[in-house]
């Protein structure tokens, strides 16, 4: 594909966008063997934090019984958090202790998400793999260590043998819920968030670089006429991936209350 896109641009034709081109080369690298440094997804992760920091403090500085809008907007987050997430999937026996875990985890990834739509900035940074990777194995050590706690060794029996399956079932039921709960969990829930937003990044991209050379790369009415409707088109590609930052940072949140939830009860399935 690289090579294609290559012999299209040396012929003057249209060269896509490609994946190596969503991710710049490192600030600082070092471990150049390896490919890794630096760069600007890690920039903007540890940015990140600084502005989920300080949005909340600055927030919360003088909070007032009529709140402000900045107060109004950064409760009705945690109450959306705590309420529709925490106490609706744990329930209200369990969900108060949760409460800054899921809240830390929905905003630090609607953030990151967010960056790929704003200008400049322009990638999510969950768009790169390792991120993802390293949030879901924050999470799968989190209800695991939650299952053992509440069930000691057993938690692993309760996770893989459904309570009222006939005896006959489990040499094949057991090796599937294995996979399903222990490998298979873990990766679907960091590449659900690194493919959405690594797609929609790559869209958004090609929309815009295939409209930049329609309108001034190419000469003709119906060439620059086809690249306004492309750049029509990108802009409403670019709400639809504003809309995927935020779903993916809700399905996230909500598929770790999931898991929580079935590590702290999974004595009683």
């Amino acid at each position: 594909m690289h090579s294609l896109a290559l012999r299209a641009a040396d012929e003057g034709g249209f060269s896509p966008p490609t994946i190596s081109e969503t991710h710049l080369p490192e600030i600082f690298p070092w471990m150049a063997e390896w490919g890794t440094g630096f760069g600007k997804q890690m920039l903007m992760i540890a940015l990140s934090v600084v502005v989920i920091g300080w949005f909340f403090t600055w927030a919360m500085r003088k909070r007032a019984l009529v709140p402000s809008r900045t107060q109004y907007i950064a409760e009705s987050g945690y109450h959306f958090v705590r309420n529709t997430v925490a106490k609706d999937i744990l329930g209200e026996r369990y969900f108060k202790p949760w409460i800054p875990f899921l809240f830390t985890i929905f905003f630090f990834i609607l953030v990151n998400n967010l960056f790929g739509a704003i200008p400049f900035l322009q990638m999510p940074s969950f768009s790169h793999a390792g991120a993802a990777y390293a949030m879901a194995g924050i999470v799968y050590i989190t209800w695991i260590a939650v299952g053992l706690q509440k069930n000691g060794l057993r938690y692993f029996k309760l996770a893989v043998v459904p309570s009222g399956v006939p005896k006959y079932i489990l040499p094949v039921l057991v090796p599937l819920e294995i996979i399903s709960n222990f490998i298979v969990r873990p990766v679907t829930h960091s590449l659900r968030l690194m493919a959405v937003m690594l797609a929609g990044h790559i869209i958004v991209m090609l929309a815009g670089s295939g409209a930049e050379f329609l309108i001034v790369q190419q000469d003709g009415l119906l060439m620059n006429a086809t690249g306004v409707l492309v750049l029509l088109g990108f802009v409403s590609l670019y709400f639809l991936e504003l809309l995927m930052m935020v779903l993916q940072a809700f399905v996230f949140v909500l598929l770790t209350a999931i898991y929580l939830q079935g590590a702290i009860e999974a004595d009683a399935h």
